[in-house]
């Protein structure tokens, strides 16, 4: 029986269009109430009995006896011992990437997240003081693929940050360890690794353990059990965001080759059934184009069941009335992923206000972002990217205000702090103050 990778061809002139469109777009992100007790039950379990609890989930849900935690700690030989055992093209394909992603967040870091200061006229110090983090934790997927660049993307901007810490946990189910993950924690400054996984090591992570150390943040993707876990837990930790399904829409005006397109719709709907890929376009000839490769191809990759069931599902090819059409629906969608194929991508970009990231013009395949182009590839998602951000050094750091008043200064904003305190009927602030008056 052969393959069909239909996407839903939709056209902006359509009379149905708008109600046909956000039928599309849709995706719920309630969670199954079933997952959100287990997950309650787990992170309870494992603040009350810690490591034992631990030791117990790992073996029902990755089916990894183990007689101790040690046993489940990847030490740093072994992370440094996978590096070396690595192909030389797969070793220097890991070093060039983290050196990339490594420049890239350093020059990040130097945008605005450094201490600063300035004084006023009367001598009076303001400004902001930015400090690292002092542990993280990142979650490294491990289920149906294993994710190296998801350890590089997440460890080393805390890393450049200048965290004190960074605990990697990642699921090894059946006790598999993929090399290519460790070698990519050695590579990229992890401090400590387990073989944990799911709500439990989000539970580790946030409480902590006799074996595992508490963490101030967590970040990193999982499945719906580690989104609900990291949900639960935020206030106790920071969280870097609750990622859905992963998304890419690319914009095209019909001058890239068409099986480019395809192909590049084919790596977002590979990740998961869930996964959205859309094509905008003015011309609706290409898009027949398009869809004439997505039938030509689908049948020559692995994961093509994946493929079909996601494009099937969610995915849409859209014929807009113009190219400016075209980034007013982009912009309404938020898209994690936004390929600008065009010949005049600059022409296009001023126009488009939301995305996680943008890729711009024909050569930048959002494949290139996901493991080396430099920026971050952890990026919000379902329509979050209208007031959210990539991950980044920002996430790593946090800032305190600096306020050093002179006694010049003191006596200029006395006595407005005093009046409004008054105002407010806070007199204690008003007389603490006053008290500094000379």
């Amino acid at each position: 029986m052969k393959l069909i990778a239909a996407p839903v061809r939709l056209s902006s002139a359509a009379p149905d269009f708008e109600a046909r469109f956000q039928a599309r777009l849709h995706w719920s992100a309630q969670q199954d109430e079933a997952i959100e007790q287990s997950v309650k039950a787990i992170l309870a379990d494992v603040r009350a009995r810690g490591d034992a609890a631990l030791l117990e989930y790992t073996a029902r849900f990755d089916g990894m006896t183990a007689p101790g935690m040690a046993a489940l700690e990847l030490k740093a030989p072994e992370l440094e011992a996978a590096f070396d055992g690595l192909p030389s093209a797969q070793r220097a394909a890991l070093q060039e990437a983290a050196a990339r992603i490594r420049r890239f967040h350093a020059w990040q870091k130097k945008q605005g997240g450094e201490t600063v200061s300035y004084r006023d006229a009367d001598g009076t110090l303001l400004g902001q003081k930015v400090t690292p983090l002092d542990r993280v934790g990142i979650y490294v997927p491990g289920g149906k693929a294993a994710y190296p660049s998801s350890v590089l993307m997440n460890a080393i901007p805390a890393h450049v940050a200048g965290v004190g810490e960074i605990i990697m946990v990642v699921p090894t189910p059946g006790g598999s360890r993929n090399p290519l993950v460790l070698a990519a924690a050695h590579v990229a400054g992890v401090t400590r690794a387990f073989t944990l996984g799911g709500a439990q090591a989000i539970a580790a992570l946030a409480y902590g353990t006799a074996s595992i150390p508490a963490v101030d943040k967590i970040t990193g993707p999982g499945n719906a059990y580690v989104a609900a876990a990291k949900r639960r837990v935020f206030g106790t930790v920071g969280i870097d965001m609750i990622a859905g399904p992963s998304e890419i829409l690319v914009l095209a005006d019909g001058s890239t080759p068409p099986d480019w397109v395809a192909m590049d719709l084919f790596s977002q709907a590979e990740h998961d059934e869930l996964a959205q890929s859309i094509l905008l376009c003015p011309d609706s000839a290409y898009i027949d184009r398009v869809q004439a490769e997505i039938d030509r191809l689908l049948p020559t990759l692995p994961r093509r069941e994946i493929i079909a069931a996601s494009l099937n599902g969610r995915g849409v090819l859209i014929h807009t009335r113009s190219m400016e059409e075209a980034c007013e629906i982009s912009n309404r969608i938020a898209p994690e992923h936004l390929e600008v194929s065009s010949r005049e991508p600059h022409r296009w970009e001023p126009l488009l206000r939301h995305a996680g990231a943008l890729f711009l013009g024909a050569y930048a395949s959002e494949s290139l972002g996901d493991y080396c182009a430099g920026p971050n590839h952890v990026l919000p998602t379902s329509g979050t990217a209208r007031f959210s951000s990539p991950l980044g050094v920002y996430d790593f750091q946090k800032r305190s205000s600096l306020i050093e008043v002179s006694a010049a200064g003191a006596q200029a904003l006395g006595p407005i702090a005093a009046t409004l305190a008054e105002g407010e009927g806070l007199q204690a602030h008003a007389q603490s103050a006053r008290l500094r008056l000379g």
